[in-house]
């Protein structure tokens, strides 16, 4: 353990190992190391095993948590993972992206008097020791009910409708467009986060109870919904919010300056952080500057200073304060050296003779009054302009909804966003067409995708098994 240090950012709590921050800087390996057996026994026992547990209520996908937490305490590792399975088909995934910090472990009753139980890192030991030391058991499915489901993109949504629906008795097709599935996972967090084994351990088990996965489908130009539904008994769209947003400033169109979502996709996706086994186009700046202040944002940050920039800078109009990232993103990234400019937003892009990007000119901003999310509002300082040096600028301001799919489908109702309008239980304007994730709430996070994925599914079986001529 020599090699290795702790994240001790909550007392009472068994840290987690990970990699120093000077080594881990320099390379694309997991940071968090995972628990060992003894660790992940400690840890589940500081859950008191409550009759009413919250924690349950503020899991997105209703994993069953002091069930799992004793059978990991008692060191039945097999149970727990499947006890986690029942209702969560992705459970390395979730726990080492959800953000537990604000869902299940903000529930617990520990944080009256004390920290709560790490319970994304047991979820995360539990998944990792049945994929290194055991045969995943494939679970009892229902008899075929002769029902065909087709499931347009393969990222947490879809692979969580896919997950729930095959064990019923549909026969599951999964519609991807790019060459693998995983959606956000494989082309949006970066390996460090989230390796990509990971991620094709996860479909793997998917696919072994059958889920049918088609490649380099590009629903809405290859194949559309309405002839989907001349095949399928009924159609989930989870195609997320991939389309990149800019800040509409002059110079945006100079080298060097990439939206978060190209950026991402280029290094991991297409793997051009292993050049030169990988011979994918990016430029590696040495003076980097990444637009935002969310989770997206850390992700291209970190991932710059991994390409070998000198220098790496968060450009967020806010204070530290109203940061959207979570605090573990932001504590790595300052452990690794990234810099933050606070109450900082740029205004215009400047160029070299190349037609490269060469410096921004940013405002000062102060805070004022709460908009409509809730925090408050950044307002320029007059006479506060300066230039900022750059030879690449990483622009991670949130993403829309791709209209590719959604024009070419006749009445499906869109909200003013152009995002997909759909009921609670994931019902879109189209009859037999359901929608979740991204695409019907814009941003958000992989386990929200996942819990709108499982209401989808359920509200599907049940119009499907009644013959609900409702819509």
């Amino acid at each position: 353990m020599s090699n290795l240090t702790a994240n001790v950012s909550k007392p009472g709590r068994i840290p987690m190992p990970e990699q120093p921050a000077k080594i881990r800087a320099g390379n694309f390996l997991e940071v968090p190391l995972g628990y060992t057996p003894e660790m992940a026994q400690t840890e589940a026992s500081r859950c008191i095993q409550c009759k009413k547990p919250a924690c349950v209520e503020g899991c997105p996908v209703n994993v069953q948590i002091p069930e799992f937490l004793k059978l990991l305490r008692e060191g039945h590792f097999a149970n727990a993972v499947q006890k986690i399975k029942e209702t969560n088909a992705l459970p390395a995934v979730c726990g080492r992206v959800c953000p537990q910090e604000s869902q299940c472990e903000s529930k617990c009753v520990l944080n009256r008097k004390s920290e709560p139980v790490a319970i994304g890192r047991c979820e995360r030991f539990a998944a990792d020791y049945e994929r290194e030391n055991l045969s995943p058991e494939i679970p009892r499915k229902c008899p075929a009910n002769n029902k065909r489901i087709a499931v347009v993109g393969a990222g947490p949504a879809g692979l969580t409708v896919a997950g729930d629906l095959i064990l019923l008795g549909y026969e599951v097709t999964v519609f991807e467009a790019f060459h693998r599935p995983g959606g956000v996972l494989m082309y949006g967090i970066p390996e460090f986060r989230l390796p990509k084994t990971i991620v094709e351990h996860e479909i793997g088990y998917l696919i072994r109870l059958g889920v049918q996965i088609e490649l380099n489908q590009v629903i809405g130009k290859t194949i559309t919904i309405d002839e989907l539904l001349n095949d399928f008994n009924a159609v989930f769209i989870g195609v997320g919010a991939g389309l990149p947003m800019f800040l509409n400033l002059p110079g945006e169109d100079l080298g060097g300056v990439y939206s978060a979502n190209e950026y991402l996709t280029r290094s991991n996706l297409m793997k051009a952080y292993q050049f030169p086994h990988y011979d994918t186009p990016i430029i590696r700046g040495r003076n980097v500057c990444v637009i935002g202040g969310g989770n997206v944002a850390m992700d291209a940050a970190r991932t710059a200073i991994r390409l070998g920039a000198e220098s790496v800078k968060i450009v967020y109009r806010r204070s530290r304060t109203e940061l959207p990232a979570r605090t573990e993103e932001i504590h790595h990234a300052e452990e690794e050296g990234i810099e933050f400019l606070f109450l900082t937003n740029p205004q215009q892009y400047l160029s070299n003779k190349q037609g490269i990007v060469r410096a921004i000119i940013c405002n000062k901003m102060e805070l004022g009054e709460p908009d409509a999310s809730g925090r408050r509002r950044p307002v320029k300082i007059p006479d506060s302009a300066f230039e900022l040096p750059t030879d690449c600028v990483i622009v991670a301001a949130g993403a829309l909804a791709n209209p590719l799919l959604t024009k070419n489908t006749p009445g499906l109702e869109l909200n003013q966003r152009g995002y997909i309008t759909a009921n609670p239980n994931g019902r879109t304007s189209r009859s037999r067409v359901w929608a979740g994730g991204d695409i019907v709430t814009g941003s958000a996070t992989v386990i929200l995708a996942m819990g709108a994925g499982r209401t989808a599914a359920k509200d599907m079986n049940t119009f499907l098994q009644h013959h609900d001529s409702s819509w």
